[in-house]
């Protein structure tokens, strides 16, 4: 007999909003806004719910006139309402409270199973998933059990091929990627085709095993990746002969396979390769030379001819080595720390691919403020094409469809652009700062552990900063077998307690020599002996749109200033005021407008520089900025890592600056040193191994002053430099203006000059053009000569036909009104004949005129083209002899 407490536990949201009619959603939904007490205002008996709602009591029961179905009223309304709405509300989502559903038991922590336990329990899931999932099925021969199937989920959209070879795990196979990576032998898809096959043949059927038509090559996906081969009844002897070697046993030399495959086509028999078993042993062949190459070189890298050859620039010994590390892996991960040059390496991976492996596209998935920076080193080490993916979905489309050898994009257009991405052909992509695919379960994770491609590399400092997890997901992406399943991976190294709860993890050991032969880390200190006494890297940071309009608002100035025939002196304070706020605009808005928060992206990439030195314990840094202001927008982003400083500035009394230098100097503990230009002079600063230049000074000698406050005489270790400088803006401009060191030019603009004259008659116009190069204004291109003479003879050619026809025109006209007035014949001379014939003389000479020959040129102007045909048929009808009657 059907009771309240059943009728209720079995209430959706669904049937609640139905009972209460019109409208019935909204009342629940906003019912459940109520803060209820469900011990406190809600009583339930074998009879009827009641809620006390103060203002009205709201109450449900079984209605004895029509089966299953529930009646409700409300003390203070007469129809469906807000009270019955909460009722309704403290049902649904309170079930447990009321006693109407059991709390699901607890899963038993997966670490405290056994390995056949934790198999069951995979398969359990996975059957599950099978059976309520809903997927629609088609055979491709719908005749013949052991066929192949496609299967397309309902959730994804997706389609995969099954193929079904047999009852037992491991002998069908799925191209989805969890059957790829789990270690069972199945999934869920293939699970559901077994299921439906059982339904759909006869139990005869069911017991005939799978006969293959023809000698196969797949892969088995065990524990372990088998490289196997099927092989039908009654092959002949010949053949049988090559084949009973390989029969029923993994294959462990992919070359030994090719050779029998060889032999057996040789024979007249057809092989079949599956697709993935194809890629497998392209693969292990190609890897197999690969890593032999990679082998040689890593013998002594430091004196391998590829440290001159590979690049532009000479590579260090560890450099090369990373490179031929990720080359004879194929597939990488470089962990290399922070300023080691993981970016030339990933260029020099690509390189060296392209000279061993033919490969000759490449995708770098990158973040969105390191995208500049990609093109920049790539052109600077290598010289190959490189495309940056800008512009509408459309037009970015037809970039990942280019034929550039570099394709960069950072990694939300890769979730936007997924389908123009997944159907391009990569042969390696390279995953910059991969950390960003740590969090696993994220929809930027799988979304580009769903890419394809012959080679990877991952290029991160930090591939594990606080779980394992995201060390895992990392691994993933580079091969998603090295790791094993996740329900494995984790059983394996993690310890929880009874309830999950994470303590720690186990089994490190295992874990690195998995790690060993794709993941490759250097620290600072490990190739210190190898590092160059000073290395510079620019940090190009694309503006916020704000940074962006506060910045072109002053360039305007700037450029307007520029176009006047000469300067004043008036117009050399506002260009210094307008240069000044567009420099202050690329650092921060609110150096310019005092107007909190400030937009800018610089300090978020400083925040992503300061989060990898905090890591590095060996780490003192010396920043600088010209600006006060900006260093006290950098104080909370220390402040919020916890990283100690010290601060001078020109506020600083001379006394008291020796004492923040000794502070820095000596305490291990005190990281950074934050300064003005007024730290950039007379100051030791030894302890430092970094310095971070947060914006650009105009004169080049100050940022050689500021970087000489740690490399100097007595630095004994390697001294890293760091240029932030905001794309698209007068910061990015001056790059090439400090190189050529133009101090004399931009004396008058720089509040730091010694200069004190200037030569008006060339400095000014100097000036000028300098100037005109920061605010970006594109210099006159070369003149194509060759392509301008072609160019002067055809319009000289143009000009010379347009004055013979207009002589041949001339002519013509004279001579169709001549024979028009011999037409008109000899007639009286009247004084109105007269009159006309001055009258038209003098309104045609107006139109005559005299070219520099003396020829005599009339010049009219007609009111459509057409008129131009009515006087030439008139004209011909005129000149045409005529013909006599018959």
């Amino acid at each position: 007999m059907l009771t309240l407490r059943d009728r209720l536990s079995h209430l959706s949201f669904r049937d609640a909003a139905r009972l209460l009619g019109p409208g019935g959603e909204a009342l629940v939904r906003q019912g459940g806004r109520r803060q209820v007490s469900v011990l406190d205002q809600a009583q339930l008996t074998e009879e009827r719910l009641t809620l006390d709602l103060g203002d009205a009591v709201a109450e449900v029961a079984l209605d004895p006139a029509r089966d299953r179905e529930l009646r409700f009223s409300c003390s203070a309304c007469d129809t469906a309402c807000e009270h019955l709405g909460a009722l309704f509300a403290v049902v649904l989502e309170e079930k447990l409270a009321l006693g109407l559903a059991a709390p699901p038991p607890e899963p038993e922590p997966q670490e405290a199973l056994t390995d056949e336990e934790l198999v069951a329990r995979a398969l359990a899931e996975r059957e599950v998933r099978a059976a309520e999932e809903r997927m629609t099925v088609k055979a491709l021969e719908p005749k013949v059990l052991w066929s192949d199937y496609a299967v397309t989920s309902r959730a994804s959209g997706k389609t995969y091929r099954v193929a079904l070879r047999g009852w037992e795990r491991g002998e069908s196979f799925c191209t989805c990627a969890d059957f790829r990576r789990n270690t069972l032998g199945t999934c869920k898809h293939l699970l559901h085709v077994l299921a439906r096959a059982r339904k759909r043949f006869s139990k005869a059927e069911q017991r005939r095993p799978f006969r293959p038509d023809a000698v196969a090559v797949h892969l088995r996906y065990g524990e372990a990746l088998e490289l196997r081969v099927l092989v039908p009844e009654g092959v002949p002897p010949a053949a049988e002969a090559v084949l009973a070697p390989v029969r029923g046993r993994a294959i462990d030399d992919p070359r030994d396979l090719v050779a029998r495959v060889q032999r057996l086509e040789a024979l007249g028999h057809a092989v079949t390769v599956y697709p993935d078993a194809e890629l497998y042993l392209e693969t292990a062949l190609l890897a197999g030379r690969l890593a032999a190459r990679a082998a040689e070189i890593r013998r002594d890298p430091a004196r391998h001819p590829l440290r001159q050859e590979l690049l532009k620039v000479e590579l260090l010994p560890y450099q090369l080595d990373g490179i031929a590390f990720a080359v004879g892996a194929g597939r990488a991960i470089l962990a290399d720390d922070m300023g080691l040059g993981k970016t030339i390496q990933g260029i020099g991976v690509a390189e060296l691919l392209a000279r061993e492996a033919g490969i000759a596209r490449v995708l770098v998935v990158c973040p969105a403020s390191l995208k500049a920076q990609w093109a920049s080193e790539v052109e600077r080490f290598s010289g190959r094409p490189c495309q940056l993916v800008v512009g509408t979905a459309e037009e970015r489309a037809g970039q990942y469809r280019g034929d550039a050898f570099f394709t960069v994009c950072n990694y939300e257009q890769v979730l936007r652009d997924i389908v123009a991405v997944e159907a391009a052909p990569w042969d390696l992509i390279v995953l910059d700062e991969g950390q960003r695919i740590k969090n696993w379960e994220a929809r930027t994770s799988r979304t580009v552990k769903s890419l394809r491609s012959r080679f990877a590399l991952v290029l991160s400092g930090t591939p594990l900063e606080n779980r394992l997890d995201e060390l895992y997901s990392v691994v993933e992406f580079i091969d998603d077998r090295r790791l094993g399943p996740a329900f494995r991976f984790f059983h394996r190294h993690r310890v929880a307690d009874d309830k999950g709860k994470v303590l720690g993890y186990r089994n490190l050991d295992e874990l690195r020599d998995k790690l060993r032969p794709v993941l490759l880390r250097r620290t600072r200190a490990q190739v210190a002996r190898q590092l160059p006494p000073r290395t510079t890297e620019i940090r190009r940071i694309p503006p916020t749109a704000e940074q962006a309009d506060l910045h072109e608002g002053h360039k305007r100035i700037i450029s307007t200033i520029v176009r006047k025939p000469y300067l004043t002196e008036m117009d050399l304070l506002r260009l210094q005021k307008a240069l000044l706020l567009a420099r202050m605009a690329a650092n921060s808005t609110f150096l310019v407008d005092k107007q909190p928060p400030g937009y800018s992206s610089k300090l978020a990439e400083l925040a992503t520089l300061l989060d990898g030195f905090a890591a590095e314990e060996d780490r003192k840094i010396v920043l600088f900025s010209e600006w006060t202001t900006m260093l006290g927008l950098v104080e909370p982003l220390l402040a919020e890592r916890r990283l100690p400083f010290v601060r001078l500035d020109g506020s600083v009394p001379q006394q008291k600056r020796q004492a923040l230098v000794q502070r820095f100097q000596k305490d291990p503990a005190c990281r950074l040193f934050l300064t003005t230009n007024a730290g950039a002079t007379g100051l030791n600063l030894q302890a430092a191994n970094t310095v971070v230049n947060v914006d650009l000074p105009w004169n080049p000698a100050v940022l050689e002053q500021r970087i000489a406050r740690a490399h100097r005489m007595g630095q004994k270790r390697p001294v890293q430099v760091y240029l932030l400088v905001t794309e698209d803006t007068i910061e990015e401009n001056l790059l090439s203006t400090l190189a050529a060191k133009h101090e004399l030019a931009l004396a008058a603009l720089d509040p730091d000059s010694d200069v004190t004259a200037v030569d008006l008659a060339s400095g000014i116009e100097e000036l000028k053009r300098r100037l005109e190069v920061l605010v970006g204004t594109r210099p006159a291109a070369p003149v194509d000569v060759s392509q301008q003479a072609a160019v002067e003879r055809e319009a000289r050619e143009a000009a010379e036909r347009r004055g013979r026809v207009a002589a041949a025109g001339g002519q013509l006209l004279a001579a169709a009104f001549s024979f028009m007035g011999e037409l008109a014949g000899p007639g009286p001379e009247t004084e109105m004949s007269r009159q006309m014939a001055e009258a038209f003389k003098a309104r045609l000479a107006e139109c005559l005129d005299q070219d520099d020959q003396g020829q005599w040129q009339m010049t009219v102007t007609i009111p459509d083209p057409a008129v131009l045909d009515s006087l030439a048929q008139t004209l011909a009808r005129l000149a045409a002899p005529r013909r006599s009657p018959p």
